[in-house]
Formats: structure tokens, sequence, C-alpha cells
């Protein structure tokens, strides 16, 4: 392995030198339709995502759905053309929300009489409440709603004076989980199993008619089926006369490659190219930390004729806050050369907000601009700078700092460069956007910085220098990477595969915050996103392992290293390892309400063999030998036969004597007496083989049905996807007799269905990380591409228009639950394979 890592780095050397500058072009050809496309990037927290097909055909936003708004548009002759986001809409609330007013309204968690959601009923009857209503770890509620499988049901009345039906109108609604949503009698929303957070509906011409001057009533029903409740609505109308970038590009093509997504636009007469960047580098690891992204653009005339051309970019400090009612202070500042906006909460809570589906409300979000010719940026009204633009093709005069104290006096951070005439020599520039967290994580009781400050010795304004500086052998390194990322999946599965691990690259890494603990460890720390917010959850650290054990196994020992010193320290005592470290960003111990023993004792034990093989020794795990062996005679003890535990696949349901946690626990053993013998401790070594062996002939035995490989030992005719048994390939140790592989890979592929297989039998829903580590065990690429394929389809069809879910239906394509994860880092187990073996 360490040939193959030198092999490595000296192909990408290679790359660097064969590179050309032109940075506007893929290095591949990507078809994969994405279904949100990563546009900034870093961390957990620093998330921006479009979940369209085209980049201009509505807002950004934060991984949880959260107003992230970046806008973009480009002046010629006088013409502007959107082709970045949507114009925030000028608003005029009629019944506002609680970010403005705690509204009061009947409401009931009984089923009430039928006609409840008519204007006319008679709801006096009903309870009186104020808004919003739900659970009380949710923002703004005020009446408290909870409770599995509950229901609420909302009549609230409101006036309307002088209606105008030439106006606008629209409905913003937030809600968690199943919601409907009636005006005056006509449902104007019906969701799922859901939660959305400040959703727009404008009203149709045929809504609209329902409206009546004088008194109105929107009515609501929300179940909650488990975990938070919510709801929020209110309705507005859209300010005459507002300026907004009504035109928009036409958009040519996107390109989502592992560190860059690349667009094309036509605006009338001439061709934009837009790069978005995160140099996120896994060899480099001061720039895999850095917070700050690249935004490169390139326009040129089309008719060979010259055109006035002008380059607008724009966020808001919604960059920086959680609630959409946080105060804010923005001001402008210059630095060595580049100008900036910054922007940040007042309270500056650092660290105090944990949780799952929220966003940083501390630090400072950045944009800046390389002082020169044509280029300025700016802080002003939201309004009065796209006014200036659409006049001048300027900014209107800005200010040196914007006190916010409500969502809708959010100021414009701004950014134009004037490129003057464009002609058949084509223009471009680069600008940049960060985010400075000031302190990341809080570890064992001291918040810690990111890695990339060196302790406070760097600053964000050091950062974004050296990003300036080194803008053109950055780009050319992304490339690089870039390529590689592509290449290696494409020679180890074809090209479905190659781009199916280019787009999952950046969600992956963003996933993860890098730090060092105060002793100097590296420490990298994933969120499990969307699904209980969990710090450094192990297993979510197992599927997502291929990618850093090809590429750079320091970062996942820096996801074991911690586990391995909680235990070490005696703050975690029992003879397998912890579930989690926390809730992020707290991470100062076990939060989770139950244990794991066999998964997560498995999953550690696993990886530290993983991590010791491809390196040739076993180094690494020396210092942690003696826990190592307490947990994997925990796994000799109780992981032939599991009793009824949690696993990781438990929201499918845990069964007791689960096969596929019983497999764990076997390569486990087996992955203990490989580092045995790296140490030279053969008789160790030999002493678990045998007792792995043993295990496995044993399992064989237990778990046959047939054809097929049980689910559960005690049930027959069920079957799951054994994915854990890649390592016996892996590793060469043909542990399992009577060629189980093969045998199940066959039955496997009975099972398909259009987007994917099942994770077992007792639903038609998947994993596609575990996808992923099945495909890898086909005995050849046409069988690989036939759990590929449906993979792939997935990924480009499905109507869920989220970072790619590792949780999906695999009959209609839309996900169960789960985004943005990292767990996705285990599609690269085929590349590993392909490298190993």
């Amino acid at each position: 392995m360490k040939k193959l890592l030198i092999m490595m780095a000296l192909s990408v050397s290679m790359l660097i030198n064969a590179q050309t500058t032109n940075f506007f072009e893929p290095v591949k050809e990507i078809a994969l339709r994405v279904p949100s496309v990563p546009i900034v990037v870093s961390d957990p927290y620093f998330s921006i995502w479009s979940p369209y097909d085209k980049l201009m055909e509505g807002s950004t936003e934060h991984w949880t759905s959260a107003k992230k708004p970046l806008l973009g548009a480009l002046r010629v002759d006088g013409k502007v053309y959107r082709f970045l986001g949507k114009d925030k809409i000028n608003l005029v609330p009629i019944a506002p929300m609680t970010n403005v007013e705690r509204w009061e309204a009947a409401y009931t968690n009984s089923t009430p009489a039928n006609g409840w959601q008519e204007f006319q009923f008679d709801d006096t009857s009903w309870k009186k409440g104020k808004a919003a209503f739900g659970s009380r770890d949710m923002q703004r509620v005020h009446t408290e709603w909870k409770g599995n499988d509950t229901d609420i049901y909302i009549r609230r009345g409101f006036d309307i004076n002088n209606l105008d039906l030439e106006e606008d109108f629209y409905l913003i609604y937030s809600h968690d989980d199943v919601f409907e949503l009636y005006l005056n009698g006509e449902k104007l929303v019906s969701t799922d199993l859901v939660w959305r957070d400040n959703v727009y509906l404008k009203l149709t011409d045929a809504a609209k008619k329902k409206l009546r001057d004088g008194k109105n009533v929107i009515a609501a029903h929300c179940h909650n089926t488990t975990g938070g409740s919510y709801v929020d609505f209110g309705l507005f109308r859209e300010k005459k006369d507002a300026v907004k970038f009504s035109d928009e590009a036409i958009q040519k093509s996107v390109d989502v490659l592992a560190t860059s997504t690349y667009y094309t636009f036509t605006c009338g007469p001439v061709e934009l190219d837009l790069v978005f960047t995160a140099p996120q580098l896994i060899d480099d690891l001061d720039l895999l930390s850095t917070p700050i992204n690249y935004i490169s653009y390139r326009v040129r005339a089309l008719d060979q004729k010259g055109h006035d051309v002008q380059l607008y970019m724009e966020t808001t400090p919604e960059l920086s806050i959680n609630e959409n009612n946080q105060p804010t202070i923005a001001r402008t500042l210059s630095k060595n050369g580049i100008s900036y906006v910054e922007a940040g909460t007042i309270d500056q809570p650092i660290c105090d907000r944990k949780g799952d589906l929220i966003c940083a409300d501390w630090g400072y979000a950045y944009l800046a601009s390389v002082n020169g010719a044509g280029k300025s940026i700016g802080l002003g009204d939201y309004y009065r700078m796209k006014e200036s633009f659409v006049k001048n093709g300027s900014l209107n005069s800005t200010v040196t700092k914007w006190t916010t104290r409500k969502e809708e006096d959010n100021p414009a951070m701004a950014y134009v460069h004037n490129l003057g005439t464009v002609s058949k020599d084509s223009k471009e520039g680069f600008m940049m956007i960060g985010y400075d967290d000031i302190y990341s994580i809080e570890y064992m009781y001291e918040k810690r910085m990111g890695y990339w400050k060196h302790d406070g010795k760097i600053t964000i304004f050091d950062a974004f220098e050296n990003l300036r500086d080194n803008y053109q052998p950055i780009m050319e390194r992304c490339r690089a990477l870039d390529a590689m990322i592509y290449d290696d999946a494409e020679k180890a599965g074809g090209k479905k595969y190659a781009e199916i691990c280019s787009v999952a690259y950046r969600q992956v890494m963003s996933a993860h915050k890098l730090f060092t603990d105060k002793e100097g460890n590296l420490m990298w720390f994933s969120k499990e996103n969307n699904s209980n917010g969990c710090v450094n959850t192990v297993d979510l650290t197992y599927p997502s392992a291929p990618l850093f054990l090809i590429y750079n196994p320091d970062l996942q020992k820096a996801m074991m290293t911690s586990i391995f010193e909680y235990s070490a320290s005696g703050r975690w005592n029992k003879p397998f390892p912890a579930h989690d470290l926390g809730t992020y960003p707290i991470a100062n111990g076990q939060v989770y309400g139950g244990d794991m023993p066999i998964e997560e004792g498995g999953n550690m034990v696993i990886l530290a063999a993983a991590i010791s093989k491809i390196e040739g020794n076993a180094d690494y795990v020396k210092k942690y030998w003696d826990i190592l062996t307490t947990w994997t005679n925990y796994l000799v003890e109780y992981g032939q036969d599991p009793e009824n535990q949690l696993c990781t696949d438990d929201f499918a349901g845990h069964w007791a004597h689960n096969a596929n946690l019983s497999i764990k626990a076997i390569m486990g053993v087996a992955g203990y007496s490989e580092m045995a013998r790296l140490l030279g401790m053969d008789d160790v070594a030999d002493k678990y083989a045998v007792i792995a062996k043993n295990m496995a002939v044993k399992w064989e035995k237990m778990a046959n049905d047939g054809d097929h490989y049980r689910l559960a030992f005690d049930r027959e005719n069920t079957w799951s996807q054994k994915y854990n048994m890649v390592w016996d390939k892996m590793w060469k140790l043909n542990l399992f007799p009577n060629n189980v592989i093969e045998k199940e890979i066959k039955y496997y592929l009975t099972k398909q269905n259009l987007y994917g297989l099942p994770l077992d039998s007792r639903k038609e829903y998947t994993k596609s990380d575990w996808i992923m580590w099945t495909a890898a065990m086909a005995p050849d690429q046409n069988t690989f591409e036939k759990f590929i394929d449906p993979l792939y389809k997935y990924i480009n069809e499905t109507k869920t228009r989220v970072p790619i879910s590792d949780w999906h239906h695999t009959d209609s394509g839309e996900y169960v639950g789960f985004k943005a994860r990292s767990v996705i880092g285990g599609y690269w187990m085929q590349v590993m394979k392909d490298k190993i073996l």
C-alpha cells in the first residue's frame, strides 16, 4: 500500500504539470443529474446547495433547506440576466408569521367535524393559542403540541382591506410532519411524511379568487409521526414596483466533479462560464479545512462583436444565522489588497446551539474581492443595490456598517466586476466566499479551533490572502484531484460509477470538521446530518471509511483516535466502544440512548485492521492494543449469535440473531488476528484466526436457507445484504465456506428493483452505501454494473431534491430520510478493492 500511495502522489504531480490553465472546462464531462448541486461547501454548517436542475430556478439553501441565498446576474449592453438563485421577494405581511408576530388562532388536537376547513365553520368551541404550535425544542413555539402519532387542527382568521387581485400573493409555511393547508376552504398544500421550513407558495389566479375583502381564514392540519412537531404559516403580498433581476440566463450545461461545479450560460450575445470550487484536497489538511471557496467566471462574446459587460454577485447576513429573526451586524473592511463584507449575529453564542437540523449562529460570513480595476464590493439596501446595477452596472453607494433586527431589513452584501468591453477575447476573474466560525467544536469541555487556524496563529484574513496568492496552483491541484477521483473510479467500475463518485466527494468531505485536540492529535469529526445530529458516530465512520482508507488513512485515524481515547481515559468503561461523542458541535461524551456493542465493536476493530493492512504495519494500534483486545473478546463471546441489540440498520427494526451483525463480529475477530500478525504476535494471530474460521463455518450452517442466507438465524424465508462480508474478499481470508459470497450475489440479482437492491426482505427501501459494499463483492465488472446501474438511475431521477440521500425507496426513487450524510464515502469500496486486490 505504501507503493500505491507513492504512485498516487506521482500521478497527481504529473497531472498538475500537464494541466493547462483553462479552469473553465471540466476535466471530465458528467452526465449525471445531481438531486442537489454543491455550490459553496466546507463543513456541516458552511454548506450551500442548489436543489434544482437550473441554477437560476430557485434560491440556494443549506442542506437542512434553510435559506442561504446567493444571487448572480450578468449585465450585457444594459440588459440584466440572472444566472444564480432568485431575488428575495419584497413582501408586505397580511397575516405575518411568528418571526414578526405571535399570532393567535383556534386549534384542537381532536378530529373535528366535517367541514372544519371551510370559511364559515364555527370554531368557537376550539381552544385558543399563540403560534408557533409544536414541541418546545422547535423555534418560537408558544403553544405546545407534542407526542408521536398526534394531530393538530388550526384555524387562523385575518382581514384584507382593499383587495387587489392584480397583486401577487404568497403563502409561507413551515411544518413537521404530514401537512395540509386551506385558504377559505380551498386546499392548496398537501404533503406526505416530510418537514419543511419557510416554503414560499405563490397563489395562482384561481387561488387568488378565494380571497375576499374583509375576513378570511387559513386552516391547517398537521400530523406528527414521531420526534419534533411544528406548524407556522402566514399570507403576504408582493410590494409593487420592486426592482428584480427578472430575465433569466439560458443554462447550457452543468458538470459536478469532486472539487468543482461547472456551469455554462448564454446571456444574450455572450456566454458565461461559472465555476464553484471547494479546495478540499484530501492530502492537504490546511486547504481541506480552510472554510473558503472560489467562485470563478469567464465571459466571451458569441457574435464576435464588442459588448459592455458587468457581473454581479450577492449574499446576505442570512449565511450567519439559524433563525430568521436573529439580529445581525455587517460591515465593510479592507486588508492587504482584499476588500470584504463581513456579517454575523450580534450575540455570537459560540458553540452554544447543538442539534440536528440547525445552522451555526456564531462566527462571520465573508464576501471577498481581490482589489483590481473594475472590481467593487459593498453593503447596502437590498433593493437599491439591484436598482443601481440595473441602471448603471455599478453598486449603490455603500455603507460601512449595517445592523439588522428584522428579517425584511437584511442588506445586500454585493460584489460587482465591470469587465468593460468583451469581444472575441474572453475576460475572466474570481472572487471568494468564506466563513470563520471562531471555534468549531467543544471537545472534552474545551472549545477547539478549526485545523487551518493552527491554534490561532492563522486568521481568516491570512487564509483569504493565501488563497488569493495561490489561486492558480490551487485550482490546478483541484483539477488534478477531480481527474484522479474520476479515473480511479472509472478503472475500478466504469463510467457511471466514476460519475457517482465524482458527484459524491464534496458531500462526504463537507459532513466533517477537522481540528486537533490539546495534545495535537488530529480529529476529523462527522456530524450525523438529518439523523440525530450526533458527533463522530462510529457507525457513520465505518461506512464512510473507504474514501479515507484509499486516499488519506490519517483522516481515518482522526475519526477513531477520540473513540480509543474516550475508553482509555476511563470516561467510557464498557467492554465495547461508544456509539458517539455527543451532539454536534458538543463532543463531551456519548449521548445516544442505546449502546451498540457488536456493531461498534466490530466497526472499530475492522477499521483498525484495515488501516494496519493498508499501511503495512500496526504502529497505529499498538497504543490501544489492550482496548482492542477487550473489544475483540466481547465479539468472540457475544458475536456468533447476537442477542436483541441495536445495530446501524435499526431504522428497519432490530431483530435478534442478526446474521449480518454476526458477520461483523467474525470479521472483527479476523481483523484482530491480522493486526496481531503484523505486530509479530503469531501465537495470538493463530489463536484468533482459528476462532474466526470456526465462527464463519458455524455461521454458514446457521444462516443457510437454501439458495441464499437468512436475515436472522431463526427466520426462514428471509434475506439481507451481507455487506460486512466484503472484508473477507478484500483480505483474501476465505473464512466462509461453500461459496457464500457467490451464492448471495446471485440471489441479490433476483431481488433488485428499479432503483436498487433493497436492504433486506422486510422493506423495499435500501441504503445506497451498503449497495456499494455489496456490489464490491461481485465476481466481475458486468455483475458489478448490474448493481450500479439502478443506483445511478436513482441519483439521476429521484424527485427528492436534497444532497444525496443514502436511504431511499427502491420502487419510487424517493428518499425515506437522511440527507447530506458522510456515509456515502462508502461508495469508494470498489476503488479500494481495485487498488488492494
